[in-house]
């Protein structure tokens, strides 16, 4: 494994926060505590981990969650550069100022903020982050390690989501699990990952028949769609997980893809909007950075010690044309996110 950390301790914060509500920011601050002395550790070693974050034009949403991960950065160590680009640049000038950054040893993770202005492909410019510095786990090459179960860097929300599960000790295994939504950046990877855990699939989207009768049958349900309130709340099987992603605005307030008030009635547990997954994914950005770091460096961290590879018997391999790393069949940190 590349990065250990105390699941004890997220369990505890879990448990003080009270009820069956998934709180994401107790979770959250619990996971950013413990990699703060890692960055330490990794600071005594003379290795600054840097995560930079490139954005084109001033979209407001975006630039509030470019400040979240800020503040994040400052709080566990990391340093951060925000690299705002005008709106009229040119997708070539994007692209070299992502070579740029991919290029410069002092940067260990590039985050690349979406959505993009509506002249550029945003899966495309991720094609040209350098895999190895891909904390968000987007780029086509990451993506491919997931399906072969090779991940190293893998999507920060669903990510999240498995640590929220592991959190309060819901155990993955068996489960009939339902996931609406098939975007590469939540519905897709999710999807992979709990079938990774051995979950029975369903992944929902616009074009599912009888979206209803596969939501009843969800023992854990995922709903990541943009649509408030798409999934009712008497629609959700008693005892049932509710995983809501989703993050609307309605009437002045912020709510979910969920009926929260409804199905929190039938749920055992239930993440709230706000203060669910989206703390959790900014503190998996905050983790990728280290594991991206870790990866770059030749370290990894075992007990709470930042070490090195040749110290844990842990060896790292690139391949060769396509950039990124995966650690060489073998050693006892093979398959580490599983």
């Amino acid at each position: 494994m590349i990065l250990q950390y105390d699941k004890t301790a997220l369990s505890k914060a879990l448990s003080n926060a009270g009820g069956r509500i998934l709180d994401g920011r107790a979770v959250a601050d619990a996971l950013l505590d413990q990699l703060r002395p890692l960055v330490h550790q990794f600071k005594v070693r003379q290795i600054q981990p840097a995560l930079t974050v490139v954005q084109v034009g001033d979209d407001k949403a975006s630039s509030l969650y470019i400040r979240h991960k800020m503040k994040a950065c400052e709080r566990v160590g990391i340093r951060s550069q925000h690299h705002v680009l005008y709106s009229d640049t040119t997708y070539l000038q994007l692209i070299e100022r992502l070579e740029q950054i991919n290029r410069d040893p002092m940067v260990h993770g590039v985050l690349l903020q979406l959505p993009l202005p509506e002249q550029m492909d945003g899966t495309e410019a991720m094609q040209h982050i350098d895999p190895r510095k891909d904390v968000d786990g987007f780029h086509p090459a990451n993506l491919g390690c997931l399906m072969a179960r090779e991940s190293l860097l893998e999507p920060c929300t669903p990510r999240g989501i498995l640590t929220l599960l592991q959190a309060a000790d819901i155990k993955v295994q068996g489960l009939e699990a339902v996931v609406v939504g098939r975007s590469v950046i939540v519905g897709r990877p999710m999807a992979m990952m709990l079938a990774r855990a051995n979950a029975t699939v369903t992944l929902c989207h616009r074009h599912t028949r009888d979206l209803e009768a596969a939501v009843r049958r969800a023992d854990l349900l995922v709903v990541a769609t943009g649509v408030a309130g798409l999934i009712k709340g008497n629609w959700i099987k008693d005892g049932a997980v509710v995983i809501d992603v989703g993050i609307n605005r309605e009437n002045g307030s912020l709510c979910g893809d969920v009926e929260f008030e409804s199905a929190k009635e039938h749920a055992s547990w239930i993440t709230p909007v706000p203060g669910g997954v989206g703390p959790m994914t900014v503190a998996t950005l905050m983790e990728n950075t280290l594991r991206a770091t870790c990866i770059q460096e030749n370290h990894v961290v075992r007990g709470g010690r930042v070490v090195t590879t040749e110290d844990a018997g842990v060896h790292f391999e690139t391949v060769d044309g396509v950039g990124f790393t995966h650690l060489r069949r073998g050693t006892p940190a093979h398959r580490s996110l599983h």
